[in-house]
């Protein structure tokens, strides 16, 4: 195990610089400039003033030359500063970082909670009238597109109901809340964006898992634990479910790069201070150092999750082994 990692790390490496490239390419060759942004709209700006501007920020080099230096510097996280306001890129990342990782995290549990055992009761009383009530449920969750649900839940328990708040993190007076009111106050303004941010994964894994139990306990040796004399709760929780546990595997992985780049739609709908909010700005305002900072380290992300989810296969089911 340990010569696989070893073997990923080191391959990993190429894979990067390529993800590097790419992001750099889609960067360059968008049309117009990012200082088209702030000069265009200042009818004081001259177009020597202009010219200045795009060779303070070493636009006027050779692309090459702009790789490099940029590549040097996200070598040690430095993504350079942000053509928007002038700070750094990495420290504008650290900002938002908490509240996507909060989001997400909780997003994570709460989607573990509800769809493993979902998928358990699905699988385990396949066709009965729980079951086809449960996976209609599932299909809708996973049908309906998640920015309509943020709209309805806004407009339905924002609005009409006035239940909850519809946007932000925090309330205009959250330094003057006591600890509990602050906690109350956090815990209000993230039903929202957690119940949205949960639909759709929640619906994805529970379908995988009864999937992956349908066919574990079609295996001949849950058929041996049966004859054995083992109770039903033994055979599926001690047997079958460690061994349909793959899928799941899979999809928590693959969600590690979420837990940094957070979600696009979910974060600009409700004004959610995370980095998708922050990426979705940095779009529309053509700030490409803070742009390609969290497409990098998205990228690196998902390379890690992807390792550690294949590290997670051989722990799961001893038949996996990796050379």
């Amino acid at each position: 195990m340990f010569n696989y990692l070893i073997k990923r790390l080191i391959y990993s490496i190429p894979i990067l610089i390529g993800i590097t490239v790419i992001t750099f390419s889609v960067m360059y060759f968008t049309p117009g400039k990012p200082t088209d942004m702030i000069a265009d709209f200042n009818i004081k700006v001259t177009s020597e003033a202009k010219e200045r501007l795009v060779a303070l920020y070493g636009l006027d080099k050779p692309v090459h030359v702009q790789y490099w230096n940029w590549l040097r510097r996200v070598v040690v996280l430095d993504f350079g500063s942000s053509f928007k306001d002038g700070r750094p890129a990495s420290q504008k990342i650290l900002e938002r970082l908490p509240a996507t990782v909060l989001l997400n995290v909780l997003s994570i549990l709460l989607m573990l909670i509800i769809a493993v055992p979902v998928g358990i009761y699905s699988a385990v009383r396949r066709y009965s009238l729980l079951d086809r009530i449960l996976t209609v449920i599932v299909f809708i969750c996973f049908s309906v597109p998640a920015f309509w649900v943020a709209l309805l839940l806004m407009i339905v328990v924002g609005l009409w109901l006035g239940w909850l708040p519809i946007s932000g993190l925090t309330s205009f007076n959250f330094e003057n809340l006591s600890l509990f009111g602050k906690v109350l106050d956090l815990a209000k303004h993230l039903i929202l964006p957690l119940i949205v941010s949960t639909l759709g994964s929640f619906a994805v894994l529970s379908r995988y898992i009864r999937s992956g139990m349908l066919d574990v306990l079609k295996q001949d040796y849950i058929k041996t634990a049966y004859a054995k004399g083992l109770s039903k709760k033994q055979v599926i929780f001690n047997h079958a479910l460690k061994n349909a546990l793959l899928p799941l595997i899979t999809i928590v992985g693959l969600s590690i790069p979420g837990l940094i780049g957070g979600s696009f739609i979910i974060e600009t709908i409700f004004s959610y201070p995370g980095m998708g909010r922050l990426g979705y700005d940095a779009i529309m305002a053509r700030d490409y150092p803070v742009i390609m900072g969290i497409g990098v380290i998205s990228a690196f992300l998902t390379l890690l999750g992807n390792i550690i989810a294949d590290v997670l296969y051989s722990t799961a089911d001893p038949r996996i082994r990796y050379k």
